[in-house]
């Protein structure tokens, strides 16, 4: 008696629309953070039911620069730290397209610091978001800009004695627009803040602090990822619209200070930008 098996109905995840199964499995180590602040954004496309043709993401070198080839959308991985002058160039040329940043905090604020801070000083269309593990995770675990003072780090063996980028602090003084800082685990609220920065015009900052269990969490005897998300659970302090330089970022006891820290208006590059090509063309 011959018996006839039926196929499985296929099952796809709700959010393969957005995303490049074709690249899949992905590169991180597991317990990393990249993946939430990713989906996060991706739950904000799918929640603002964007078209993926209006959508640009630019990311540079770096675990979370791989994020750009992950995503279905036109996407970029350019030279390190030159994420931002890529989509500043792209937002010129296509300023109707939405313009992501997605990249880590060694490619944006060490090699592209530059970029990133007259970026935030011409209050550029560009929505960047920095995923920020402490450290060059995807080249060995080097101490890099964020890295928290007296951390240990392949390259800091006794302790790094220089101290750190306040991310939001350094956004908002450079002119950024919109600066929020949020945990993995507050994939709700950063996906609101994701969500918000879509809808803006300016220059819009978003760190999101993630676990790097391999990078990271094991010199500095953090434990697993999941010890990492639990002190966040701890430490966390919601303190919207506080200043940002008194957004406190610790690792060793002290708390995180996360929430939406400055939403102001102000002309945009683009507005100003048009408004200077009309004057000229009146002379």
């Amino acid at each position: 008696m011959k018996v006839e098996i039926k196929k499985e109905k296929e099952v796809k995840h709700h959010l393969s629309k957005w995303i490049r199964e074709d690249r899949w499995p992905h590169i991180w180590c597991s317990g990393c953070g990249i993946g939430i602040a990713m989906s996060s954004m991706l739950y904000a496309f799918e929640e603002l039911n964007l078209d993926p043709k209006e959508i640009a993401i630019v990311s540079g070198i770096g675990c979370s620069g791989r994020v750009a080839g992950y995503v279905k959308v036109d996407s970029y991985h350019t030279t390190h730290g030159r994420a931002i002058p890529f989509a500043i160039g792209l937002k010129i040329a296509k300023p109707n397209m939405k313009v992501i940043v997605f990249s880590g905090d060694g490619d944006l604020i060490s090699i592209g610091g530059n970029h990133f801070i007259h970026a935030a000083r011409r209050n550029f269309d560009l929505i960047c978001i920095c995923v920020n593990n402490f450290n060059y995770g995807m080249t060995g675990g080097q101490f890099g800009p964020t890295t928290p003072h007296e951390a240990i780090t392949t390259t800091t063996p006794y302790g790094n004695f220089e101290y750190p980028f306040n991310l939001p602090y350094l956004a908002a003084s450079a002119g950024a627009t919109f600066v929020a800082r949020w945990t993995v685990l507050h994939p709700y609220y950063l996906r609101q803040s994701i969500k918000k920065a879509l809808r803006r015009k300016g220059f819009s900052f978003i760190e999101v602090i993630s676990p790097c269990p391999t990078g990271f969490g094991r010199p500095n005897k953090i434990g697993e990822a999941i010890d990492e998300m639990k002190y966040y659970k701890e430490k966390s302090v919601i303190k919207n619209r506080v200043d940002p330089k008194e957004a406190e970022l610790s690792f060793r006891g002290g708390n995180i200070i996360v929430g939406e820290f400055v939403e102001i208006e102000k002309p945009s590059y683009i507005e100003i930008l048009k408004e200077n090509l009309e004057k000229i063309k009146e002379v």
